[in-house]
């Protein structure tokens, strides 16, 4: 799979934005012209301008000749995708098409639906277009496998889980979509289709992970969705929190199902299942109708009672085999390592579900597992999902682990091709009378945290399809490596890594090229600032560590108390940034802020308890992911030295002016609602020390609006600048460019946003599908926007100057060349590309040479035309490109084009043209305008 088939959605999302006046441009970027600058000009300086700066306080009146703007003008600047796709993500379902079982279906957690037509050996992203990424469900109808049905919102019940707006169904097998209802039901964990009717579908939908009410329980739809009808839930006030977690046919009689209800609901600080979230009342458990749905009826004939989550399975081979992981609290709980439980387990029923026999005590971590699955060929066969594949050989009563070599652990979905199971072989003479081996389906498909994995031998060896950019990102930071940066960040589940933004080669940037930086779930990276090959890094619950590239050597160094003193607490995700006035210094934020020092072997407290520290929300057990009282955002003045920002998950914000000397809360400054919410992100102005930007999120509390607010006094007032983004989307970072103080950008759970205004009107930019974007980081001196997104891996917007220097003067013109930045020429290596086949994952190399970035305002039938002249006023270079609306970005290889040399007898074209200052002519119509830029040349080569 390439990059180029990433972000391949068209945003539909129409804004209107009004510009603000010029501002001065990047003081390393040449500023706009309209006439040809003489030779002796430099062209990396700017010349004067009539226009004073602008300060952050600044609000200039917008130009009434600005034209209304919406984000399709901007799709035609998109971002490339980077991978890394070595690692995968969280994986919830995968479907076979039962017509041509080398077309399969990949649902992700976080990233959209994925599609393969060549057996694993490429991906392309078929969802993209969709306003949700988060996927529970795939489902294809067996008797017209075109009909895909897809469940949005993950079932896994994740403190990161996503959530969906409903269901949606193709006719076309996933060229287009429909969403067919069930808008509220926020999370769905299967979907059923009628095995000869392909409009007749179930849908367990578990409803809303943070908040009551909603769509919960199973519906059924006779007509592919247009009605539906909800035929199974708890009984009121219940159902406001049970929702349904699985369901299943009887494979000899589609009006035969089976279902099960479970209740659960999360805060930031706990998870509740089962009864303890329904007042002690056991609402949930297996049912059965025999009817379609009709009637139902509650299965407890050897069940235990005060359930949670269930998983459900029927046997193709025998269809009087039902069986099921049951989670129960009956005899109290284990502990999250401990693989079995007190009174659940596996559950066999060989009757249909009259009577059941608990096989095994099996059912580790059920909320987020709970997945059981029988061999169509053997239902003796038994597969159950946890940490590491488990395979049984006798209905259940006994697993074994020998399956899960080299795979990712946490699985969550599974699925066997039926008719794989090889013919028996002839008896030996020595075998006579025993009886033959059990068929086993060979074909199976695994989907873990890791991403999806192929076997063709029962699972006895993995193929890794790591050809999916699906890394949930959380953070990244940027180094200056020339020519081309390294980004480093952690990802759920999935360590840190770091990687380059770019290779001097044709193969792309590879998963080879990402490198592991350790850790167990990766967040935060700091580069030494004096070591290249020293990283720092953390894990859940502030676990930092050391690594060395060179030498290997790991040193785990969280801050711990004295023995007898109250224990730090820190987050799933603790801030750890590196002090940009005081290089070698390091912050790392838990309920207290730390400052580390001498490689962070030494730490020194700089910081009360900053947190409400409410003993009731404090003291969850588990993996840390309700970890709870913390500092979430910490973030260090880039103007100010000593001057931090801190902000909390209990609704706390705080300064301090000197380095943690003294701490101001400015927590009753905030306004309503923003006051108590979630700090999610900080951002101080690169520009104005007094600046800084915050967003808080409240969605953790049923509330999904976004928020971002801007102070221009330290924090004293503060007013909302979240303007007209979409109100269904929360805020998981914004960011100020770096030169220009209006310019805005905002990663969303649904995308990523620019607003030109300072937050009135926000577009959506780079053409990135609604995938959640947790980080944006800008390069100081490159300017590219990189995008961290938690289920796409990262992507990179080259060249964000553009957008720093589009006003409402040049939105008023019919046409408009921005500057054109400096570039070093090289050649790249060929490398093995066009012969290791297309299995192979390539993020996407910036563009070669030069790049012309071409602002048209209305179509008018004329083509855009660049022509690009030595110093001397030779041509070199003449391009092309249709005359859209919006920005066009075009392309110079910094060779002649065909029209300008000699393809037999003249000086070799795929030579690089010499260093030096060059000009490029945009002629539009009747409309000119130049822009001088120059060429630098790698040492080394011979120009022509």
């Amino acid at each position: 799979m390439t990059a180029s088939h990433f972000f391949s959605a068209n945003c539909a999302l129409f804004l209107s934005l009004s510009l603000a006046t010029p501002v001065l441009a990047q003081k390393d970027q040449p500023h706009h012209i309209e006439t040809t600058q003489s030779p002796g000009n430099s062209p990396a300086s700017s010349p004067e301008s009539t226009t004073p700066p602008l300060t952050a306080a600044e609000t200039p009146s917008p130009s009434p000749a600005a034209p209304q703007l919406t984000d399709v003008l901007f799709k035609n600047l998109k971002a490339r995708s980077i991978g890394p796709a070595v690692m995968g993500g969280r994986v919830s379902d995968i479907a076979i098409d039962p017509r041509n079982p080398f077309v399969f279906y990949v649902g992700l957690a976080h990233g959209g639906v994925f599609k393969t037509g060549d057996n694993g050996v490429s991906f392309d992203p078929i969802f993209d277009k969709q306003p949700v990424l988060s996927i529970g469900a795939i489902a294809l109808a067996p008797s017209n496998s075109d009909v895909i049905w897809v469940g949005t919102g993950e079932a896994n019940d994740r403190n990161s889980s996503g959530w969906g707006n409903g269901v949606y169904r193709s006719t076309d097998g996933g060229e287009k979509w429909q969403n067919v209802g069930l808008k509220e039901s926020r999370a769905i964990g299967r979907i059923i289709v009628h095995p000869s009717k392909p409009e007749i579908a179930y849908v367990a939908a578990s409803g809303h992970l943070w908040a009551d009410g909603g769509e919960r329980g199973l519906f059924e739809t006779t007509d592919g969705g247009k009605t539906w009808k909800l035929v199974l839930q708890a009984p009121a006030p219940h159902n406001t929190r049970t929702g349904c977690s699985d369901v299943a046919f009887d494979p000899a009689n589609p009006e035969t199902l089976y279902a099960a209800l479970y209740a659960r609901q999360r805060t930031p600080w706990s998870f509740t299942s089962g009864p303890d979230v329904t007042g002690g009342v056991d609402a949930g458990g297996i049912f059965k109708s025999t009817n379609g749905g009709a009637s139902w009826a509650k299965l407890t004939n050897g069940l235990p009672a005060q359930t949670g989550r269930i998983g459900l399975a029927t046997g193709a081979s025998n269809p009087r085999v039902v069986m099921a992981v049951v989670q129960s609290y009956e005899g109290g709980s284990s502990s999250i390592t401990d693989l079995r439980s007190k009174s659940g387990g596996v559950f066999r029923s060989e009757n249909g579900g009259e009577s059941w026999t608990r096989v095994s005590a099996i059912d580790p971590r059920p909320f987020y597992f709970s997945q059981i699955r029988i061999d169509p060929a053997n239902d003796q066969r038994v597969y159950l999902l946890q940490f590491a594949l488990m395979v049984s050989d006798d209905g259940g009563r006994n697993f074994r682990e020998d399956l899960s070599e080299k795979v990712h652990p946490d699985c969550h979905a599974f699925a066997i091709q039926p008719g794989t199971a090889p013919p028996p072989k002839p008896p030996k003479p020595e075998d006579k009378g025993k009886p033959p081996k059990p068929p086993v389906c060979q074909r199976l498909l695994l989907g873990t945290d890791g991403g999806v994995y192929q076997s063709f031998a029962a699972g006895k060896g993995w193929e890794h399809l790591n050809r999916i950019p699906a890394g949930e990102f959380y953070r990244l930071t940027l180094d200056d490596t020339k020519p081309y940066f390294r980004i480093a960040g952690g990802l759920q589940d999935n360590e840190n890594w770091v990687g380059p933004s770019g290779v001097q080669s044709k193969e792309g940037i590879r998963n080879s090229d990402w490198i592991a930086l350790a850790g167990g779930d990766g967040f935060y990276v700091v580069f030494d600032p004096s070591d290249r090959d020293l990283f720092y890094a953390d894990s859940q619950q502030g676990e930092v560590h050391r690594l060395n590239l060179r030498n290997g050597e790991l040193r785990r160094l969280r801050p711990e108390p004295l023995e007898g003193q109250p224990r730090y607490r820190f987050h799933w995700n603790s801030p750890l940034i590196g002090s940009v006035h005081k290089p070698g210094v390091i912050y790392l934020a838990g309920n207290h802020v730390f400052r580390l020092t001498d490689h962070a072997e030494k730490y020194a407290v700089i910081s009360p308890d900053l947190t409400r520290n409410d003993p009731a929300r404090t003291t969850a057990a588990g993996s840390g992911a309700e970890n709870y009282g913390v500092v979430y955002s910490l973030a260090e003045s880039p103007k100010r030295a000593g001057l931090l920002w801190a902000g909390t998950d209990d609704g706390r914000l705080w300064v301090t002016e000197n380095d943690g000397g003294k701490w101001t809360e400015l927590t009753n400054n905030l306004p309503e609602p923003a006051r108590g919410q979630w700090v999610t992100r900080i951002e101080p102005s690169h520009l104005d020390a007094n600046v800084a930007y915050v967003s808080t999120s409240a969605y953790t509390a049923g509330d999904d609006h976004p928020m971002i607010l801007r102070t221009a006094d330290l924090g004293k007032t503060w007013q909302p600048v979240t303007g007209d983004l979409p109100a269904n989307a929360p805020v998981e970072v914004v960011r100020e460019d770096l030169v220009n103080p209006r310019l805005l950008y905002a990663g969303t759970h649904f995308g990523l946003f620019a607003s030109f205004d300072q937050g009135t009107h926000w577009i959506r930019i780079g053409d990135v599908p609604a995938v959640r974007v947790d980080d944006v980081q800008i390069h100081p001196h490159t300017s590219d926007l990189v995008i961290g997104t938690h289920g796409r891996s990262i992507a990179i917007l080259d060249d964000t100057v553009p957008f720093r220097e589009f006003t409402s003067e040049i939105a008023a013109k019919l046409a408009h060349l921005f500057s054109v930045r400096s570039v070093t020429g090289a050649y790249l290596q060929p490398g093995f590309v066009d012969a290791n086949g297309k299995g192979v994952y390539r993020g996407a190399n910036p563009p070669e040479g030069a790049l012309f970035t071409v602002w048209v305002k209305e179509f008018t039938g004329d083509e855009i035309k660049i022509t690009v002249t030595k110093s001397t006023g030779q041509p070199v270079a003449n391009l092309k490109a249709p005359g859209v609306p919006g920005f066009t970005r075009l392309n110079w290889d910094l060779r002649p084009t065909k029209d300008v040399s000699v393809e037999y007898g003249g000086d070799d074209p795929k030579r690089l043209l010499p260093a030096g200052d060059y000009t490029a002519e945009l002629s539009f119509g009747t409309l000119k305008m130049k822009q001088n830029f120059h060429v630098d040349i790698a040492e080394g080569i011979t120009p022509r």
